[in-house]
């Protein structure tokens, strides 16, 4: 792929010739045309393939909070864009064609803020999570206005929830309901701090596995 300076008749778009003409980040590209090819994928094209497929349906759901939680990401690439190559290099795990997603390595947040040092989940009602936390906002980096944001993954049910700004770093606890057809079923968590203006975040922090009662 390559930039190219508008002509006298300026950008374009789509098929001309053997060249593609498009516009990434406002920067007019173009690339060659791509050529079928009716020779079989390899293994490893097919484990690149399965894995690309498990990451895509385990992320797009968290699209808006990734472009929060990777914002502040400076690689040359969008928020969500980032999450993904993060995550496809430390998420996916087994052998092709038996992969799956590797929950404690997932990353939804990168970012200054931080996290707290103590976090702790509990399931003592029914359909409910309780999360309490330490308030360490004693630091420039830090703020007792930062607000939780929680996301639940129920692998069996192939669902998330989020729980987005829902408690401040300073409440340090919070109850979250859960739908109840989840009883029974394990569910991930994962948590992280956003400032009250959303401009900066935390690492996300994956808190483990438990059972819904």
């Amino acid at each position: 792929m390559g930039k190219y300076l508008k002509g006298i008749l300026g950008p374009f778009s789509g098929l001309v010739g053997t060249v593609v003409g498009a516009t990434w980040k406002g920067i007019s590209v173009m690339r060659s045309r791509s050529v079928k090819s009716n020779k079989p994928a390899t293994e490893n094209q097919m484990k690149q393939r399965t894995a690309f497929a498990l990451m895509t349906e385990f992320l797009n759901p968290l699209r808006d909070l990734i472009n929060i939680g990777f914002q502040a990401y400076q690689k040359g690439l969008t928020p969500y864009n980032a999450a993904f190559k993060v995550n496809m290099e430390k998420a996916i795990t087994g052998v092709y064609p038996a992969l799956a997603i590797n929950y404690p390595q997932i990353v939804i947040g990168k970012g200054r803020l931080l996290a707290p040092p103590e976090f702790a989940i509990a399931t003592t009602v029914a359909a409910r999570l309780d999360f309490t936390w330490v308030n360490n906002a004693v630091t420039d980096s830090t703020n007792g206005t930062d607000l939780l944001t929680i996301v639940l993954y129920n692998p069996l049910k192939q669902s998330h929830v989020q729980a987005v700004g829902v408690a401040t770093r300073s409440s340090q606890s919070y109850n979250m309901v859960v739908p109840a057809q989840w009883s029974t079923d394990t569910v991930h968590a994962w948590v992280l701090f956003v400032s009250f203006d959303g401009k900066v975040n935390s690492d996300s922090r994956y808190l483990g596995d438990m059972e819904i009662q």
